[in-house]
């Protein structure tokens, strides 16, 4: 059974590739509608470390998009429940579920995590914490997940450097926040999506806008949307783990060093300070 569950993982890669996959250690900040569905797809491709970061309980409203959200699991801890649902498909994976959340104030203690990871993806929603996430991982080790919510096509979901990405209002409070403190812009791979938000009128009729033009205090998602954005984030781990093909790759090629053989890969700490 060992050899049949990832046959076709290991077929589609090459051999010394999926060992290059399997081997990498990945922590994922953030569970929810995008997060979840990347750590599944890590798994079920040959990932066997993960490390899963998150403070929230399941939600009712989360059932309608994240892959641990289910009657059953309503207020459960979203690492915890996904932690049980990952290591039922792959019973010898390395699996951590840390209960907490990752703010500048408690960043200090996820410093092993990062240090010891080979890939980071940064599945937050807040703005600070997101951002001082991606200045203390280097560039060519974290994958960042942009705005999701008030789109409904998943067909438009893209991979861009940060600094391509445009009307997207998550990046565009980051790029904010950058400046506002003086750091310059990442130029990390992200998924994003190109599709003009979606909001709806008063009468319920969607119309596409801009993200910040009529700002609502409940900002719609859909599962075929953060799943894909879930899916595109995996893959980017696969690719470079793996040496395979991914997009914009003369931007990153030259910039992993072989941390061992056996990976092939860079640990995500960053050298630089991070923003306070």
């Amino acid at each position: 059974m060992e050899e049949e569950r990832f046959e076709r993982s290991r077929a589609l890669l090459g051999a010394d590739a999926f060992a290059r996959v399997a081997a990498v250690r990945v922590a994922v900040f953030g569970v929810g509608g995008v997060g979840g569905w990347c750590a599944e797809a890590l798994v079920r491709s040959g990932v066997r470390n993960l490390v899963l970061v998150d403070d929230d309980d399941v939600a009712p409203s989360n059932i309608n998009r994240q892959r641990q959200a289910k009657p059953s699991t309503v207020g459960r801890r979203k690492v915890e429940v996904l932690r049980e649902m990952l290591l039922d498909i792959v019973p010898d994976a390395d699996i951590t579920a840390i209960p907490e959340r990752y703010t500048p104030q408690s960043a200090a203690r996820f410093d092993g995590i990062i240090d010891g990871s080979d890939f980071v993806i940064d599945a937050i929603d807040s703005v600070d914490c997101k951002a001082h996430l991606i200045q203390r991982c280097a560039p060519q080790a974290i994958f960042s997940s942009m705005g999701a919510a008030l789109r409904m096509d998943p067909t438009k979901v893209r991979v861009s450097p940060f600094g391509k990405i445009a009307g997207d209002g998550l990046a565009r409070a980051l790029r904010n926040r950058f400046r506002k403190c003086g750091q310059p812009l990442p130029n990390h791979l992200c998924v994003h999506s190109e599709e003009l938000s979606v909001e709806r009128s008063a009468s319920g009729t969607p119309h596409p806008s801009p993200l910040t033009s009529h700002p609502s205090p409940l900002k719609g998602s859909l599962m075929p949307v953060t799943c894909a954005f879930g899916m595109a984030l995996a893959y980017l781990v696969i690719s470079r783990a793996g040496s395979v093909f991914m997009p914009q790759s003369s931007l990153v090629s030259s910039q992993v060093n072989s941390r061992s053989s056996s990976t092939g890969t860079t640990s995500a700490a960053q050298s630089s300070a991070p923003l306070s």
